[in-house]
């Protein structure tokens, strides 16, 4: 299901932290079996680098009152921009 066109969808919005701008495409269409698992297919798993053992940070997005989007960030990434944005946070907070 991955967009062939070559055109990228692109999600920046200009609202988000995230230092890096983002464009967003539908990869695939998966299913939640009865254990809650799901099966990441493996062209995606190759173009993003992910192999067995990898972690991954599962961020829920709410719109009014339920979860309308789950995100996985790989934990690295995660933990990079975390660092990028706390960072100069916490540096100005410790100079008061």
């Amino acid at each position: 299901m991955a967009d062939k066109s070559g055109s990228p969808g692109c999600c920046d919005t200009g609202q988000s932290s995230c230092s890096v701008p983002c464009c967003c495409n539908v990869e695939a269409l998966v299913t939640i079996d009865e254990r809650g698992q799901m099966v990441i297919p493996k062209e995606l798993r190759d173009k993003a680098g992910v192999k067995a053992g990898d972690k991954f940070v599962v961020v829920s997005c709410q719109s009014e009152g339920g979860v309308s989007c789950i995100l996985m960030v790989k934990a690295d990434d995660f933990a990079e921009t975390m660092k990028g944005m706390l960072g100069p946070m916490m540096k100005e907070a410790l100079q008061y």
